[in-house]
């Protein structure tokens, strides 16, 4: 089709000649609208940059409570599962810098509980004298659990069984109450 053409029916449909090629031989052109062109073309690009680049850091220490400890964990598999590395990071405070071997145990703890989702790259180390570190990678997407987000939510407080329905009095019933 030619130039000419193609303009002439793209304006009798009140929409925009694109270039979509414009090395090829012949050039490809498309006719849509320009405006909705550049958001979808916007919105593929934003959706191909990988995430696999990003990484989040979570924070604890020696004496961290064991909720607290749960909580990030959940967050560690939130990010595993998102595609996302994890450094863990335990800071040593004043005289807990003679207990190493207590970080290590709750780092290494914190290890074995994502294991099912990722991976430590390698052992944990020592930064300095007061930052034990740690990175996990995320398993594959076929080897590792599944999403806890995708599981359907499970009542934490289940409800007893209901008593059996007691048929409704009659009038005569009623009347010897």
């Amino acid at each position: 089709m030619s130039l000419n053409e193609a303009l002439r029916l793209a304006q009798a449909k009140n929409l925009d000649l694109v270039e979509i090629v414009p090395h090829a031989t012949p050039p490809v052109c498309r006719i849509v609208n320009y405006g909705k062109f550049l958001y979808e073309e916007a919105k593929r690009e934003s959706h191909a940059k990988p995430t696999a680049g990003q990484m989040k850091e979570i924070q604890i220490s020696p004496a961290i409570d064991p909720h607290d400890l749960a909580t990030k964990r959940d967050h560690a598999i939130r990010f595993l599962c998102d595609d996302m590395k994890v450094r863990v990071k335990l800071r040593f405070r004043g005289r807990q810098k003679a207990h190493k071997e207590i970080g290590f145990q709750v780092v290494n703890q914190f290890i074995k509980d994502v294991a099912a989702y990722g991976q430590a790259d390698s052992p944990p180390k020592m930064l300095g004298d007061r930052d034990l570190n740690a990175v996990l990678s995320p398993l594959p997407r076929n080897k590792r659990a599944k999403n806890p987000r995708d599981l359907p939510a499970q009542d934490p407080h289940p409800t007893s069984v209901a008593p059996a329905a007691q048929p409704p009095l009659s009038a005569k019933d009623s009347s010897e109450v």
